[in-house]
């Protein structure tokens, strides 16, 4: 595991499409999340600590603001040649074991990743109404082995900031967990070495 932090993609960015399969085999589509009033896009993985450490909260949170008009979806990337345990199959057994109220996508390509400019998992990736980034960064200060709680603090700072009709919320930290693991020589030029 190397720890890395995400790389704060420019504010105001449109958010990338996508098409890509989920974990019972349907292609889901940015274009499928139009009526949201907002979509908040999260790069994930199953053996991250850092993303086991936050998902049960995560979990909680979607759930609390879905109803209220917000959209997620999840999108892991990494190499299954050297991460097996992030592929498609063991992706819908976790799926189906925590229940996850999100699509969770497999980006086989990781050009997502890469037009995202996602770093690490789990990386977060809020979007208004008109697909516009509002947010980037952590989901709140839990790490593991740290003693701060996993409340979602700053991701729900953001959300509320948007669905109120105010501005982004000026402070924004980096998301910090396990590199994406890229495949060797699909590395982008961004990426920390």
């Amino acid at each position: 595991m190397v720890r890395t932090e995400s790389t704060m993609l420019a504010l105001g960015t449109s958010a990338a499409d996508f098409d890509l399969p989920d974990t019972q085999g349907r292609r889901v589509r940015l274009a499928d999340f139009g009526g949201s009033k907002a979509l908040v896009v999260m790069f994930l993985s199953n053996h991250c600590p850092f993303v086991q450490h936050v998902l049960d909260g995560l979990v909680a949170l979607v759930r609390e603001y879905q109803p209220r008009g917000v959209a997620f979806v999840a999108i892991a990337s990494n190499d299954i040649g050297t991460h097996p345990q992030d592929g498609p199959a063991e992706m819908a057994k976790l799926a189906r074991a925590k229940e996850l109220p999100y699509p969770y996508l497999f980006d086989a390509s990781q050009e997502v990743a890469k037009a995202y400019r996602a770093a690490c998992t789990p990386d977060f990736f809020v979007f208004d109404g008109a697909r516009q980034l509002a947010y980037r960064g952590q989901l709140d200060s839990a790490r593991p082995g740290n003693a701060h709680p996993v409340d979602g603090a700053d991701l729900r700072a953001a959300l509320d900031s948007l669905l109120s009709g105010r501005p982004a919320v000026a402070q924004q930290r980096a998301s910090v967990g396990c590199n994406i693991k890229w495949r060797p020589g699909n590395e982008p030029e961004w990426f920390p070495r």
